[in-house]
């Protein structure tokens, strides 16, 4: 399984993306379920919140299955706590911390992601360092 950040999802519906067209080719060569969280959907949707379209398109991804949700639950909650404090100088934020601790419960090393910066510096329990694609 892959885990995917906002950025990436941004980059899938927004042609005039830098990374749109990269995102794209990459997202063709997976063969393993690509999982997400809410939060991250609903950074995405905010990120493009200037075309009704693209966030239309967001959604979609999520409703025809290419990207599916995986749930967070109350018991992740204090350790999204911690996260966010642990890495407040960066600082995390929710959608990050979401994937962390999902990342860490499912045993996920792999996330598909723009932020290179912070995901290299993350250090999921059990798992280390992520594989960051992109």
């Amino acid at each position: 399984m892959i885990l995917i950040d906002a950025g990436p999802l941004v980059a899938l519906v927004d042609r005039s993306d830098p990374w749109h067209e990269r995102c794209l080719a990459f997202v063709k060569t997976i063969r393993e379920p690509i999982l997400t969280v809410w939060p991250a959907v609903t950074e995405a949707v905010f990120l493009v919140r200037s075309s009704f379209a693209a966030q239309s398109q967001v959604l979609s991804i999520i409703q025809m299955g290419d990207v599916q949700l995986t749930a967070l639950v109350a018991p992740d909650v204090p350790r999204i706590r911690e996260l966010i404090v642990k890495y407040h100088d960066l600082p995390m934020d929710l959608a990050d911390a979401a994937l962390v601790r999902v990342a860490e419960r499912e045993r996920i090393r792999t996330i598909f992601t723009l932020d290179r910066r912070d995901f290299e510096i993350y250090r999921p329990a059990r798992i280390g360092r992520f594989h960051i694609v992109s």
